[in-house]
């Protein structure tokens, strides 16, 4: 029996189609994966998000706590932001990725993904049950009692001030919350019930957005007002396959294609957030090791060079010329709605990891032309304002 959302009804309403996704039955889309992307690319899109775990980590030694298992400095947060850290074992490998908060001078929310929930609660149980105990330190999943929602798009920000009206009670102090700025967040008294909602200005999309997360109860309300008030935006629901496919263009990594435990931070392109000088935390030694001697093997981003079948995960990365061989595998893999054109990522040894670097890609018996490209493989086109 699959785990559901709080938002079930509402997306069997909406006629979407439900599938599994980490143990969570999830809408994949409600109409066209390609019409919702676009719809986030040109307007807004709302995706349910209330899969994703919340954990709570509290006390005067949270922050030490926490900036011993991840990569990313917490210190570096003020009350009110948030940043997206990493949380590897001792071989350096990803447990998981994950948006750290701080709710306050001694208190976290960490938001991480659906599939890895189990897992990063008992790695941070065994982490935390190991240090001398201190009854004032708590940390608790509180996974169920919190939903979720990710409204994505560049208006967003025209309309999310009256679907959560200000002011802030907590968090940043802002009069609305339109002027979050990127990684801030603050907490809003949900207009019926008067519950605080978290509203983030951080998404998943590469489009400008908020993330918003409020308890359980109050889940549906939030979806419902936000698609009444966003429509005359071109506000439209949207699913599991839009997320990926918008995800993929901007080079954004998922658990368990591009990200496991087997795979680094540094290989995986996201030494930006490993913060090698803020001292000791899991892993470290493999990580400063691996950005001072080089890796393996690197995570690229590609493209197609002519139309063909899109690229899927497990796909077989070639080198191009005379003597081409397999040298990777395609971890993501689509149709890119916005460009028209197949792309990916992929693992590939350095010397090939170089854009402008010609690759194949063995779709369906037969290797086809690509090509390594710089990331993100889609930037959202430059806004000319004339003068004079």
């Amino acid at each position: 029996m699959f785990k559901r959302t709080p938002l079930f009804a509402a997306h069997q309403q909406l006629g979407a189609r439900l599938v599994e996704f980490g143990g969570w039955e999830m809408p994949v889309q409600y109409q066209s994966i390609v019409a919702e992307h676009l719809a986030v690319r040109q307007a807004a899109g709302l995706f349910d998000i209330s899969h994703m775990g919340e954990m709570v980590v509290a006390g005067p030694n949270a922050g030490s706590f926490l900036n011993a298992l991840l990569t990313n400095d917490t210190r570096r947060l003020a009350v009110g932001q948030g940043q997206y850290t990493l949380m590897c074992n001792e071989r350096g490998g990803v447990i998981d990725d994950l948006y750290a908060y701080r709710l306050g001078q001694d208190q976290y929310l960490l938001i991480v993904n659906a599939s890895r929930t189990e897992a990063d609660y008992a790695w941070l149980r065994s982490r935390f049950d190991a240090r001398p105990q201190l009854d004032s330190d708590l940390l608790r999943d509180a996974s169920a009692e919190l939903g979720a929602v990710a409204v994505q798009g560049p208006r967003v920000a025209e309309f999310i001030g009256e679907c959560i009206p200000g002011p802030a009670v907590a968090g940043t102090p802002v009069a609305q919350a339109s002027q979050l700025k990127k990684n801030q967040f603050a907490n809003f008294p949900w207009p019926r019930s008067r519950e605080l909602a978290l509203v983030a200005r951080t998404g998943y999309t590469g489009e400008d957005g908020f993330e918003v997360v409020a308890p359980a109860g109050v889940n549906e309300e939030v979806w419902r007002r936000l698609l009444e008030v966003g429509g005359p935006f071109g506000l439209r629901p949207a699913g599991l396959g839009a997320r990926d496919t918008l995800r993929t263009e901007v080079c954004y990594p998922l658990y368990g294609h591009e990200l496991d435990e087997q795979t680094t931070p540094i290989e995986a392109g996201l030494g930006y957030f490993v913060a090698l000088d803020k001292g000791e935390f899991v892993g470290r030694s493999v990580l400063a090791a691996q950005k001072a001697e080089g890796v393996g093997k690197k995570c690229v981003a590609f493209k197609m060079s002519e139309r063909s079948a899109p690229p899927r995960p497990h796909y077989a990365l070639w080198s191009a010329g005379a003597e081409a061989a397999p040298i990777g595998t395609v971890t993501s893999g689509t149709q890119s709605p916005s460009l028209g054109i197949g792309v990916g990522l992929g693992y590939v040894p350095p010397a090939f990891a170089a854009p402008g670097t010609a690759l194949q890609v063995e779709v369906r018996g037969k290797t086809l032309p690509a090509v390594v490209v710089p990331k993100p493989v889609y930037r959202r086109p430059a806004v000319i304002t004339p003068t004079g």
